[in-house]
């Protein structure tokens, strides 16, 4: 059976199955915002529309009761490779990421522009963005691909020796420093063929602005979608909420911080389930959904989790359409000239901690790019005793 998270912009995505405000402030109050201009903008629809395909695509495919992404995360590395892509490749990469008419400058300016305003955007929040590029002591690497990584991802850039077994300890701490600790030892070793690792790494920490009272904290039953009961502990919150409901699923809307960002929990109506909710999971149903969201009275019964997730991303992304860069066709001379450079595999790992003070969350992604000839009224009452979906998004984009 499976659930789930997703930070919209869109930080994480997941499904899991799991065994009152004290003080409002001023509904007027304006919540801060990203201030993008028109190309800018259309990334963040592109990393939006690429966000709900890419879990939909890791949710029919995977085995796992818990599936949690982060798409942002996969985005941010898979942008680094896209400025070492040529030809097909590049195109592939523009396809799946919905780039559409921007140019590679564009591109690159977006993602700075993005990465630097959502780290500030609320001081109430600890949110960063980490990028880094280690590859293979000896293999030439042109200079604009570097510099252009540098320049608009901040991306360290390390030359370091592969066959050093202490090279896979100095790349995972560096992942679990980025992520507070939160995402451990994601590399098992370097393959003799290995010649560069393109890692992105996420941190949010952040306190709900109405803060869930532990006093009000309880046990309960949740029922997962094949009838299995299991108990698990409901944090219980009552207050002014933007809620919606419709035939298919009621959704409240939970503010962090200053209500720059937000987790969405969408609880599935009657006998429909999650996969049903997962199968519609795209932008022009996502900006419809919510149409119709009010601010109402509603007492939140919301189970408290912490779960990890950890997964090759190498067949969803195929299945989105970049098989040619997985393959002995990829071009990535923009990397090196030489060619015969491949993705071999894409690793995802995440983490979450919701808890009565706030939620905790990490995630990391690593592209791994490998030398080969061959290549490859009164309060409602929202009690989210099944699976559901949720989201942690930011506010100002949607």
């Amino acid at each position: 059976m499976k659930s789930y998270i997703s930070y919209l912009i869109v930080i994480l995505i997941s499904v899991s199955t799991f065994p009152s405000c004290e003080e409002s402030e001023p509904i007027q109050k304006e919540t801060p915002k990203i201030t993008l201009n028109k190309k800018a903008g259309e990334i963040i629809e592109a990393d939006k529309a690429f966000g709900f395909e890419l879990f939909r695509e890791v949710y029919n495919l995977s085995e796992e009761d818990n599936i949690m992404i982060s798409p942002l995360s996969v985005s941010y590395a898979l942008g680094m490779t896209y400025n070492g892509a040529a030809g097909t490749t590049l195109q592939a990469l523009n396809d799946v990421l919905h780039f559409g008419n921007l140019t590679s400058q564009e591109v690159n300016e977006s993602y700075k522009n993005l990465m630097h305003q959502l780290v500030n955007l609320d001081n109430k929040v600890e949110y960063s963005i980490a990028n880094s590029i280690w590859y293979r002591f000896g293999f030439q690497v042109l200079s604009e691909f570097i510099n252009t990584n540098k320049d608009y991802f901040d991306a360290e850039v390390k030359e370091i020796d592969f066959t050093d077994p202490q090279t896979v300890e100095i790349i995972n701490q560096w992942i679990e420093d980025k992520t507070s600790g939160k995402i451990k030892d994601m590399l098992d070793y370097i393959p003799g063929d290995a010649v560069m690792y393109l890692i992105n790494a996420i941190y949010f920490n952040a306190p709900w602005k109405y803060e869930f009272d532990k006093s009000e904290t309880h046990e309960g039953d949740f029922a997962l979608e094949d009838g299995t009961i299991h108990r698990t502990d409901y944090m219980r919150v009552t207050g002014d909420f933007m809620y919606t409901s419709n035939e298919d699923f009621s959704a409240v809307d939970l503010p962090y911080g200053d209500s720059t960002f937000s987790m969405v929990v969408m609880l599935p109506a009657g006998d429909k389930n999650v996969s049903d909710l997962v199968a519609n999971l795209d932008v022009a149903h996502w900006d419809s959904w919510f149409d119709n969201s009010r601010l109402t009275g509603v007492q939140v019964d919301l189970p408290k989790f912490k779960y990890e997730f950890k997964g090759l991303l190498n067949d969803p992304l195929k299945n989105l359409g970049l098989g040619v860069a997985f393959s002995g066709e990829a071009d990535f001379t923009r990397i090196n000239p030489a060619g015969n450079l491949y993705i071999s595999r894409v690793i995802h790992q995440t983490f979450i901690d919701v808890q009565e003070e706030g939620t905790e969350a990490a995630a990391a992604t690593i592209v791994k790019v490998y030398t080969s000839s061959d290549g490859g009224g009164s309060a409602i009452h929202f009690k989210t005793d099944k699976p559901f979906l949720y989201l942690i998004k930011e506010n100002s984009t949607g």
